[in-house]
């Protein structure tokens, strides 16, 4: 399929052009944030909630009137929903999944470590609950740093980023800032729906960045996910999109949100072609 080698082309050429040097804006970022912490007297948990009060409080309140879109978009921090959209991506980018496998991956280790290390309460467990907009569940675990919605939302949206760089320095700009800009509002939705400090889903998202890019740079030196490339494997895909779909069946029953309806098109659409492709195969 022409189209698909064209695409596959212009990824590996934006990967092979990333150099390691990509890593050491966000490094700076995550050091800056400790320094700055560490100056406001704000390393443990009682005190790294205290100097965001405000500000979560200011920033929930104003997402928080518009609760339906906020819980819509905060699904997509969600691996079953964002993935089951970018699905199609299979049988015509499978070097983006190639990266994206690696860096979800890290990323759930590292998420469930960080957030067992630092162990900070949510808002919902250290506020009263009617004192802001909680949307959806009320998590009061201590889990709230960092975010994993936002190491996963930023982790697929910087492997998107850079596979599907434009050449043109004007169009790159404009690509960088929408998925940057794209990524923040994504990311913030957790504070809106109560459910994460700012600082939560800011690390999250630069621990997101890291791993997206590392993903990028495994799947770039290591063939360890090349046979998604592979027709002989598509009978896999086939079952994990039946299956996919049987879960989102579910949540619909259970909350009824669009971007669940639209995910389960994405994999519907995704499973038929996928069965196209293996059967002319």
């Amino acid at each position: 399929m022409e189209t698909k080698k064209d695409i596959n082309k212009l990824i590996i050429d934006n990967y092979s052009n990333l150099k390691p040097s990509l890593f050491f804006l966000p490094v700076f970022l995550l050091i800056a944030i400790v320094f700055f912490l560490y100056n406001e007297n704000a390393l443990s948990s009682d005190a790294y909630i205290k100097i965001q009060t405000k500000t979560f409080f200011f920033i929930n309140y104003y997402l928080g009137q518009d609760p339906d879109l906020q819980f819509n978009l905060t699904q997509l921090g969600d691996d079953l929903i964002f993935l089951s959209l970018l699905s199609i991506l299979i049988m015509y980018a499978p070097k983006i999944w190639e990266s994206l496998i690696s860096s979800l991956l890290l990323s759930l280790v590292f998420s469930c470590l960080l957030k067992k290390i630092f162990a900070v309460p949510r808002p919902a467990a250290v506020f009263d609950h009617s004192s802001f907009v909680i949307v959806g569940k009320a998590l009061s675990g201590h889990t709230s740093l960092p975010s994993g919605h936002s190491i996963t939302i930023f982790a697929i949206l910087t492997i998107l980023l850079f596979a599907l760089m434009p050449s043109k320095s004007g169009y790159r700009i404009l690509w960088s800032f929408f998925v940057i800009l794209t990524g923040s509002v994504l990311v913030f939705t957790r504070v809106g729906i109560g459910a994460h400090y700012p600082l939560d889903v800011i690390i999250g998202g630069i621990i997101g960045y890291l791993l997206g890019l590392a993903g990028i740079f495994i799947s770039r030196k290591y063939k360890i996910w090349t046979w998604i490339n592979d027709k002989r494997y598509y009978p896999i895909f086939i079952l994990l999109f039946l299956i996919c779909s049987i879960a989102l069946i579910g949540r619909i029953m259970a909350e009824n949100l669009v971007i669940y309806y639209l995910s389960l098109v994405s994999l519907m659409i995704s499973l038929y072609k996928t069965i196209t492709i293996y059967v002319k195969k």
